[in-house]
């Protein structure tokens, strides 16, 4: 067991578990990266609720919600560093995960400050469905990340993070990675978004996605509204062409992803739930 504040050693952890392919082919770095984003992207601005303050995701209804199919395994996997370290909040670590995945297949350091406090029953649950339907296009992702507090610049950067990881068939229907390089932080999802040549493809389950000429990779039909819409397409052709700036960019839209909805009386303290 660590001593209370000991973060490095809590980093230590997580680093460790990144490599293990046991459950994921990808290792757990991209799941953990998608962990910290879905429990701090219900936040709603206007309300003033959900965020990643609450860890909320640790009750039934909000880890029913479909768009959190899967994320048990990461949610497992940490709880051997929870045991470890029994000071830190479920909050605290998932968001740590994330950023911790970031920089270890990688990517830019993000901005992390500890302080979130965890939920103690369901009455602070978010409603389901604040996260992005990957079936819309581009009114319905600018209608979310508004919700939140974004702009198109911090949108277009937030939808970086496909360079990670792919889709599971039986988690969110949709099948395949983004990119070549599905364990390395780039900038591979903007070059291949503008660079190859993507049609429709049917599933045997009957969902549509995108294909390269290859049938190598994937993008969905959300992701394609980054490229046929002309605000969104200009900051791709920037991040594609400049990876620096995208890290930069990226960096800072994520550490305010995972701040969403943390009500903070310092800087390191939140306001208890």
């Amino acid at each position: 067991m660590s001593t209370s504040g000991d973060y490095d050693a809590v980093r230590e952890d997580i680093k460790q578990l990144i490599p293990n392919k046991d459950l994921s082919k990808d290792g757990l770095g991209p799941i953990f990266v998608r962990l910290a984003w879905h429990a701090s992207g219900t936040y709603d601005k206007n309300t003033k609720t959900g965020g990643s303050n609450g860890a909320t995701m640790r009750f039934s209804l909000e880890s029913s919600d479909a768009a959190n199919n899967g994320l048990n395994i990461a949610r497992d996997c940490l709880e051997p560093v929870k045991e470890n370290h029994p000071w830190i909040s479920y909050a605290d670590l998932w968001t740590l995960a994330g950023v911790v995945a970031i920089k270890e297949l990688g990517g830019p350091t993000v901005p992390w400050k500890s302080g979130r406090v965890d939920a103690t029953d369901e009455s602070l649950v978010p409603p389901n469905g604040r996260l992005p339907n990957a079936e819309e296009g581009e009114q319905h992702v600018r209608d979310v990340f508004y919700r939140m507090g974004f702009n198109d610049r911090e949108i277009v950067a937030l939808i970086g993070a496909h360079c990670l990881g792919r889709c599971h068939k039986d988690r969110s229907g949709y099948e395949g990675a983004w990119t070549l390089t599905p364990t390395k932080f780039n900038n591979q999802f903007y070059v291949q978004l503008l660079k190859k040549n993507w049609s429709t493809k049917e599933l045997d389950n009957g969902i549509k996605q995108f294909k390269d000429e290859n049938d190598r990779i994937m993008m969905l039909p959300a992701d394609m509204a980054f490229r046929t819409d002309p605000e969104f397409r200009k900051i791709v052709e920037e991040y594609a062409n400049d990876k620096e700036t995208f890290f930069n960019d990226f960096a800072a839209a994520f550490g305010k992803l995972l701040e969403l909805g943390v009500p903070r009386s310092s800087d390191t303290e939140t306001v208890a739930c």
